[in-house]
């Protein structure tokens, strides 16, 4: 089985991590899960997480094929559109965004222009689609749970897994957003567990155990299904879906969730410029 090169850049305000992952064999790469910086205080929207990953790209040679989502993050914005613009390549998220859209759509009333049908990303992906980076053959796994649109993105040995699944000592995803459901995402996860167990496991943010002390961004297959404390082998389903019910009602929402998914549920793109000229997010009240 192939082996990808992967890259992974941390931004820690935002306890996410983002990936270049290239073909050994070729230049060819793809980025996953970027990150742009914003201050939501001051309104303010930055590129250095971005811009690391721009550097890192240029000083090695490479050439961006796809610029991938996991799916619709709420816990911060999407760099897509920079990243594109500067380096090129196709962007990608899972076909059910248009789900997404059309929930999140509503919530924030967003106008007729905002299309509800995905057009916003260059390739919508369903279960069992492939793609190329270079001479790698990349495939996909519908994940939801989290969000109806997640997906996993398997690449060689090497697969990319979200929010689905954390540190085994940290566990698994929420459930309790819009479009999300605990018994999904257990089967969800049951399809990523399947994997070869030595499959690496790339994960989307890492917020440290209580008793670990560095972030940590990979594991396996085979250390989550010996120790996920959410959902090790012989969980079984009802006993996951009860735990993380019981968890979801304990979490507050992220902070950064109200403007991250009206800027990714756009592939990235702040919403329309209003007649002053002037770009606004929205805060809907004792919405959510």
């Amino acid at each position: 089985m192939s082996s990808p090169i992967v890259t992974h850049f941390f931004d820690e305000p935002t306890n996410t991590f983002s990936y270049v992952v290239q073909d050994p064999n070729s230049k060819a790469c793809a980025i996953l899960d970027s990150v742009l910086d914003f201050d939501y205080a001051a309104g303010r929207t930055d590129v250095r997480s971005a811009d690391e990953i721009i550097a890192f790209i240029k000083a090695e040679g490479l050439s961006v094929e796809w610029i991938l989502e996991t799916h619709v993050h709420a816990d911060h914005l999407s760099a897509a559109p920079y990243l594109q613009d500067t380096l090129g390549g196709k962007t990608g998220i899972g076909a059910k965004i248009i789900e997404v859209q059309e929930i999140f759509g509503k919530a924030f009333n967003a106008g007729t222009e905002f299309a509800r049908d995905g057009s916003q990303f260059d390739r919508l992906f369903e279960e069992g689609n492939t793609f190329s980076i270079g001479g790698m053959e990349g495939r996909v796994l519908h994940t939801p749970g989290h969000t109806p649109a997640c997906l996993t993105y398997v690449i060689g040995d090497a697969a990319f897994v979200g929010d689905t699944l954390f540190m085994p000592d940290y566990g698994t995803a929420r459930c309790d957003f819009p479009g999300g459901d605990a018994r999904t995402l257990y089967r969800s996860i049951q399809k990523v567990l399947a994997l070869p167990s030595e499959t690496r496991l790339f994960l989307c943010h890492d917020y440290k155990a209580p008793d670990r002390d560095t972030y940590q961004h990979e594991t396996s297959v085979a250390k989550q299904r010996e120790n996920n404390v959410h959902v090790h082998e012989g969980v079984s389903e009802d006993e996951f879906v009860t735990l993380r019910t019981e968890r979801d009602a304990t979490l507050n929402m992220p902070k950064l969730i109200l403007p991250s998914v009206q800027v990714n549920m756009r592939a990235g793109h702040m919403p329309p410029a209003e007649d002053n000229g002037q770009v606004y997010l929205k805060v809907p009240i004792n919405k959510f």
